[in-house]
């Protein structure tokens, strides 16, 4: 796979919850850390995404805005 995109994550799908139109894939990317997708079910059907099969989560954003909790 070719992709412009330098933020990418190789993990193990761990869970794919279809809704009626979109589809929540949870991505172990490692231990006990995940991210989570939506796509539409279309997607996870070309795709052909799979409970336990590796795939890639590729983030692709002009800005990251990091918080913190106030101190109070």
């Amino acid at each position: 796979m070719k992709i412009s995109a330098r933020n990418r994550l190789l993990g193990t799908i761990r869970e794919i919850r279809p809704g009626a139109v979109n589809a929540e894939v949870t991505l172990e990317i490692a231990p006990d850390m995940t991210i989570v997708s939506i796509i539409t079910n279309e997607a996870v059907k070309e795709l052909g995404l799979t409970v336990g099969h590796r795939a890639y989560g590729v983030i692709k954003a002009s800005s990251v805005m990091i918080g913190v909790d106030d101190k109070s």
